[in-house]
């Protein structure tokens, strides 16, 4: 694969991943969405649906990595770090042109949203906190975009990360790759959607399980810059767990793989 099939394939994957992933929390969330409050189980899957599309779309061009800790754990099995830099700048700017996508295709539902009293207050509320405080806080729409903890318990908050990283990234190296081993063949990439979905489903309550730097981070900034009236903040403060624990659990998986497996 050259540098420039490994970043249009990465970025137009990751792109799909969130616009479809970022899309079903929209749908979920936003007040005007015919599908408001469908609850956990159509996200779980509406994430897992995501993965699939995703995969199934850039693994010729790229392999499918599609998150910065698979390819940290690639790296890390194979021995091979020419690639990383490549795989990680497209998987960032995919994620946050999937996230702009998911900001168009409910632009009217966003404002909708943002904009009823029932949700943001009435006029002057968004004025009751110092500029600090609503720039650290989590806004009403913030989880469309990125994580954020049920209990702000840094270490336990980190630790539910790692561990559904791990549990990810080993379903990919034990059962996921194609023949040349590095990314996701056709039956890993319907094994990683139901690995995803399972994930959700079972670990996803604490944290809302980001287990993908570059799912959280480039939807994170993208969030930070929209123009969304009554948007709060973009949690900066919590924004390092969902990178740090996906890249630990990566890093740890690629271990346990080469120990037990290899």
């Amino acid at each position: 694969m050259s540098s420039s099939d490994i970043f249009i394939g990465e970025t137009i994957g990751t792109a799909i991943l969130i616009l479809l992933g970022g899309g079903v929390c929209a749908a979920v969330t936003l007040k005007a969405s015919k599908a408001r409050n469908a609850g956990w189980l159509a996200i779980a899957f509406g994430w897992g649906f995501a993965v699939l599309t995703a995969v199934y779309t850039s693994a010729p061009l790229s392999g499918a990595h599609l998150n910065p800790a698979v390819t940290l754990a690639i790296a890390i099995k194979d021995g091979e770090w020419g690639d990383v830099p490549t795989y990680w700048a497209g998987q960032l700017l995919g994620a946050m042109i999937g996230a702009a996508l998911v900001w168009v295709a409910y632009y009217g539902q966003f404002h909708a949203h943002l904009t009823d009293r029932e949700i943001v207050g009435g006029p002057g509320a968004q004025d009751t906190k110092s500029v600090e405080a609503r720039e650290a806080a989590a806004g009403p729409v913030l989880g469309i975009f990125s994580t954020g903890p049920e209990i702000r318990i840094a270490a336990q908050n980190l630790a539910t990360e790692i561990i559904g990283t791990i549990v990810l990234v080993l379903a990919i190296l034990t059962q996921g790759l194609n023949g040349e081993g590095k990314g996701l063949g056709t039956l890993g990439a319907l094994i990683t959607a139901l690995v995803v979905v399972s994930i959700g489903l079972s670990l996803g309550g604490p944290t809302g399980y980001a287990i993908n730097p570059a799912r959280d981070l480039g939807p994170r900034i993208v969030h930070a810059l929209l123009p969304l009236p009554n948007k709060g903040g973009s949690d900066w403060g919590y924004a390092w767990i969902p990178v740090v624990g996906p890249l630990i659990g990566g890093a740890i998986a690629a271990g346990i793989y080469n120990v037990a497996f290899a």
